[in-house]
């Protein structure tokens, strides 16, 4: 499709568009809490949130985050031990990080205040064009885009646009057209619109067009195509990490360490973690721990084994429960409780072998 195919619908086409999907929205959408009023801070922390992350996930994620950080300010100066708690289990933690830094900026560069503009919004950290374009859309009703995955779904089936989504240059070219197409008089509605029907009916594998209010407009639905949209290439295989963690509890005591303060999961707790292939002598990963720990250990036979994906890493984690025989951790490693654990974050992969050891000292 050419970038400027959309120009080819008249202006009643345009508005006749807007109108069925404004309509649609309002009489559809969720109720979602961050919905109940359209305050900067509040939609800002959902939209944040949903990156990369299912709506039902982040409901409960949601309402303990606001009631921990009710305001800008509690949540912009909170320690951040206890925001890395509060996004315990969401992943992609630099978000929150980000956040928080973007906060401050409003509160010490702009009195408090999300600024109106696109350029300004866009220098506060972590904030690029989608989130820029949701927050000046629903926040001030500006007629800025906000291009997600669901809205390049949406709109690649009605143009039968042929780009890589994947590709910055693609974003843009829907960036565009959804400056031509958008509801300058209800921009919120307009793009809470298009993320909804991505979300709810233009699904990516069984699209449900009949319950579609933009159906009529769809070149894809008439040629019946759906499927064929959006093309996206496939990545480049993930790079594959082979890890053994241990899980030592000694009276009530396990023993941790902090991730450090750059790079993955920075500043997350874990348990003691070696790289070890699982076809490798266990003498060898009992040689690890002592090298890397100062910890001399026996190790039962692998009580779990977890699997984690990131977006370019995939890690594959063989999981011993582990008896001391001599030796105290090395920092950063430490000896900690298990109710002060309860206080600190551990990233999913961690938490799920903790969870597994639980079961097993139950059976």
């Amino acid at each position: 499709m050419e970038e400027n195919q959309v120009m080819n619908w008249d202006h009643s086409k345009i508005s006749d568009f807007q109108m069925a999907l404004v309509f649609w929205y309002e009489a559809n959408k969720r109720l979602l809490p961050w919905r109940e009023n359209t305050e900067a801070y509040r939609v800002w922390v959902s939209e944040v949130m949903l990156q990369q992350t299912r709506v039902d996930t982040v409901i409960p994620y949601y309402e303990r985050f606001m009631a921990s950080f009710p305001t800008m300010k509690d949540f912009a100066y909170a320690d951040e031990a206890a925001i890395l708690k509060a996004w315990e289990g969401l992943g992609y933690y630099s978000r929150v990080r980000n956040l928080q830094i973007a906060m401050r900026q409003v509160i010490e560069e702009y009195h408090g205040t999300l600024p109106n503009t696109l350029q300004e919004v866009l220098k506060l950290k972590g904030v690029g064009p989608y989130t820029a374009g949701a927050l000046l859309s629903i926040c001030y009703e500006l007629p800025e885009p906000a291009v997600d995955g669901n809205v390049m779904r949406v709109i690649s089936r009605v143009f039968e646009i042929d780009d890589d989504i994947m590709k910055v240059k693609t974003r843009k070219k829907f960036e565009t057209m959804i400056y031509q197409l958008i509801d300058s008089e209800n921009p919120g509605a307009f793009n809470q619109g298009l993320m909804e029907i991505g979300a709810l009916v233009c699904t990516p594998k069984k699209p449900m067009c009949l319950l579609c209010p933009v159906q009529a407009f769809c070149a894809a639905h008439r040629e019946g195509k759906e499927i064929n949209y959006p093309v996206k290439i496939k990545k480049v295989k993930s790079k594959r990490l082979h890890l053994a963690a241990v899980i030592l509890n000694q009276a009530e005591q396990v023993v941790v360490e902090k991730r450090a303060s750059g790079g993955l999961l920075a500043n997350l707790w874990q348990f003691p973690t070696v790289s070890w292939q699982s076809d490798e002598n266990r003498e060898v990963l009992k040689l690890r721990f002592l090298q890397g720990y100062g910890l001399e250990l026996t190790l039962s036979d692998p009580i779990t084994s977890v699997k984690h994906i990131f977006s370019h890493l995939v890690w594959e984690v063989e999981v011993f429960q582990a008896e001391l025989v001599a030796g105290e951790p090395l920092e950063p490693a430490r000896w900690m409780s298990q109710a002060e654990m309860a206080s600190h974050a551990f990233p999913v992969p961690y938490q799920k072998m903790w969870q597994a050891y639980l079961n097993k000292k139950e059976e």
